[in-house]
């Protein structure tokens, strides 16, 4: 009996490599990548998002997103979106369908809200040699809390720093404090405050921001000032020795010139 011929002839096993490695049936190997894979805005932000696939011919694909979205170019296997107006945290997603399969890839957006002011405060901003005073730093809106860093410095010096526990995500106030005593050589520096906000973890990058350097006024009493206290002093005390003794003195004399006239009388 005849062998039947291959429907691809002699051709058959090249040919049917070929349809197996260009027309893959299933398409499940595929893959659907998002750039950037997260995302950092500040409130009203617009942000660049790519979306693409490993299939060489997908039938749809697209992003879906409550937030406002415009398809700025395209190609076979790529797309690129502006997404606009964010103002809170999302998550948005790209999707490719490959050979009747779909694929997602999600995106995290965090909106944060870096300190735009870092208030320093010295109480009180004049202060005695050996006596306390307050710095206190003050950041009056920041998001996410947990990445920021507060320092104190005094020059180039770090006082202390503080860092502060995760919250809930709204938008929060910060503030640090130290308590320290006032030298002489206080006055050479300025006191300043460095709010580090970190936001590496969420994609982001690391905003810094600075107070306005403080200069604390630091006195002493005035040797002049003291010596009219002790002379003042000291005066009295002597007044109060001389007033006490002329008084004995009197009181003496008076006693005496009584006694002396009840002896006259005696002898009368």
């Amino acid at each position: 009996m005849p062998l039947e011929m291959s429907p691809f002839g002699c051709w058959g096993l090249p040919t049917a490599l070929l349809v197996l490695f260009c027309c893959p049936g299933s398409g499940e190997g595929f893959e659907v990548h998002m750039y950037p894979e997260q995302l950092v805005v500040e409130p009203g932000g617009s942000k660049l998002i790519n979306c693409s696939t490993s299939c060489a011919q997908p039938q749809t694909g697209g992003l879906e997103t409550a937030l406002t979205k415009t398809l700025l170019e395209s190609g076979a296997q790529w797309k690129q979106y502006l997404i606009s107006n964010i103002s809170r945290d999302t998550v948005i997603h790209c999707y490719f369908t490959c050979f009747g399969n779909q694929k997602l890839k999600s995106l995290n957006i965090s909106v944060v809200y870096p300190p735009q002011q870092v208030l320093l405060k010295l109480q009180p901003a004049w202060v005695a040699v050996g006596r306390s005073f307050i710095i206190e730093c003050h950041v009056p809106a920041v998001k996410p809390l947990e990445s920021l860093t507060l320092t104190l410095l005094h020059g180039q010096e770090a006082l202390c720093n503080k860092t502060f526990a995760r919250g809930d995500d709204s938008i929060r106030e910060a503030t640090a404090t130290h308590n320290s005593t006032a030298h002489r050589e206080d006055d050479h520096h300025n006191f300043s405050c460095h709010a580090h906000l970190d936001l590496r973890s969420l994609g982001g990058g690391i905003v810094h921001r600075v107070s306005e350097p403080q200069m604390l006024k630091v006195y002493e009493p005035r040797p002049d000032n003291q010596m009219v206290v002790i002379i003042s002093v000291a005066s009295v005390l002597l007044l109060l020795f001389v007033t006490s003794v002329l008084l004995c003195f009197v009181l003496g004399q008076h006693w005496r010139q009584r006694r002396m006239g009840a002896y006259g009388v005696q002898d009368a």
